[in-house]
């Protein structure tokens, strides 16, 4: 079949932003980017966004074209709908799934689910760990985030190696949105005493780590900031002992994410595995020193531009942050470091890997 258009994958304009989603926005905004200034790119083949009609958080990717197409939603909206519609082209799914019928491309951001899966319930992974491997199989092409990530997947009988490309993630996105500034008073805290980390119960995720870390003297005086949805209940009810310390700030926009990284005398991101790893390096690109634990892509992502702490070892995720809170001059160093690192991670730099890759098919 000839591709006469290229058709991006919009199913996840109708769910709550995740980080999966992110990378689509970003990626297709960046597309759009190059197409804005060479119109000929793709050879004058059309670009749509094709999305159901229940659309929560909207795109404009002008010249990309977004068409809500279809009566369904969800699964069956990807599933049914979209296949229909993909006739039409090439599809390019963003976001982990893909149309069985028509899979295209697809990217599968990590193994998590094979390499991690108490992290997830039974019929998340088992849906995963059944779909995915039958999509790979069946696409023209599989992208994914890191070398890490593409190992990971071959490991667990995902997808084959040659059929893998990676894209490394941008990261400047964070540098788009003005800090507000306000969150700081409003959580009672002083730039430079404290850290900041995810609020996140899943397995490897590893926050409790720093929970033990803060339940030490040498940080009794500095303060654990946990930025999103899980609760101090949830920690509890996940067998975890909150310090006094501990501050949970709830869910945050980017604006407050961005303040709360600028004045931190860092970000602790303790992860067992990650397929990427955006967090530190959100907070790297602003200066935020990054203590990250030497697991999945951190590594590869980080270089040598971060700490590193095993991911078990909780004195010493106490002795690091410690070491940043108490010293201005060290965390300026490193922090200055891990800015120009994180700098060449652009979304402009991925959406120009992402555009060659599809020209190309």
């Amino acid at each position: 079949m000839t591709d006469k258009a290229l058709l991006f994958n919009g199913k996840f304009l109708s769910a709550a932003s995740t980080g999966v989603h992110r990378v689509a926005r970003e990626l297709i905004l960046g597309v759009a980017d190059i197409l804005k200034n060479q119109p000929d790119y793709f050879d004058r083949r059309q670009l749509l966004l094709a999305a159901p009609r229940n659309i929560r958080e909207p795109i404009a990717p002008a010249p990309i074209e977004v068409v809500q197409t279809g009566r369904l939603t969800g699964q069956l909206w990807e599933q049914i709908s979209l296949p229909i519609f993909g006739r039409r082209g090439l599809l390019v799914n963003l976001c982990n799934l893909a149309p069985i019928a028509r899979p295209g491309v697809i990217m599968i951001h990590d193994a998590q689910v094979h390499i991690s899966p108490r992290s997830y319930s039974w019929a998340f992974r088992n849906f995963y760990r059944t779909m995915q491997p039958i999509m790979a199989r069946r696409a023209r092409l599989v992208l994914t985030v890191s070398n890490y990530s593409r190992e990971m997947l071959v490991k667990y009988g995902v997808a084959k190696a040659e059929k893998i490309v990676v894209i490394h993630n941008g990261v400047d996105h964070i540098l788009r949105v003005p800090a507000d500034q306000e969150v700081l008073p409003r959580l009672g805290l002083r730039p430079g005493g404290y850290a900041v980390a995810l609020s996140n119960v899943q397995q490897h995720k590893n926050v409790g780590i720093l929970l033990r870390a803060f339940a030490a003297p040498a940080l009794a005086g500095a303060k654990l900031v946990l930025a999103g949805a899980a609760t101090a209940e949830d920690f509890i009810k996940a067998g975890h002992e909150c310090p006094p310390n501990v501050v949970f700030a709830g869910k945050v926009s980017d604006a407050q994410l961005r303040a709360l990284m600028e004045g931190a005398a860092c970000l602790a991101f303790p992860s067992t595995t990650e397929g990427f790893g955006l967090p530190p390096m959100e907070a790297m690109i602003l200066g935020c020193p990054a203590i990250v634990a030497p697991c999945g892509a951190l590594p590869e992502v980080c270089g040598d531009a971060a700490l590193y702490v095993p991911p078990d070892d909780a004195p010493g995720w106490a002795a690091a942050m410690a070491g940043l809170i108490e010293s201005p001059a060290a965390r300026a160093e490193l922090g200055e470091k891990g800015r120009a690192h994180a700098a060449a991670f652009t979304w402009a730099r991925s959406a120009a890997q992402l555009a060659e890759i599809l020209a190309g098919l």
